[in-house]
């Protein structure tokens, strides 16, 4: 039996080292930049980092706006997503369609 010093980390970081990675943290922000170093807490060091800015009426949604953060040391129990950046593309959502159905329905059945 594995203890507790003989665990394996659950993510390999090692094929993203010297790439450009897009990372969220709980709380919904987003920081890219290129990831030169982790931990096996899953601890981050991004290099050249830019913050994504999150619309002041729906926190929940990111914008195109970015500020510029430099070297930025990302504490591992706070990240909830890491991407490749050259991979990540935004999609349609295919809920929102029927999602204004449901809606049209409801008005027309009160």
């Amino acid at each position: 039996m594995a203890t507790r010093a003989e665990k394996e980390a659950v993510l390999d970081f090692a094929k993203y080292c010297d790439q450009r990675v897009r990372v969220r943290f709980q709380g919904g922000r987003e920081v890219d930049g290129v990831l030169k170093g982790y931990d096996k807490l899953d601890n981050l060091v991004l290099e050249d980092s830019i913050e994504y800015l999150r619309d002041p009426n729906d926190p929940t949604q990111v914008t195109d706006k970015t500020r510029k953060l430099g070297l930025v040391v990302c504490r591992g129990t706070q990240v909830s997503l890491i991407c490749p950046s050259d991979e990540m593309e935004e999609i349609a959502n295919p809920f929102a369609e029927e999602e204004e159905e449901v809606e049209g329905e409801a008005e027309a059945d009160a």
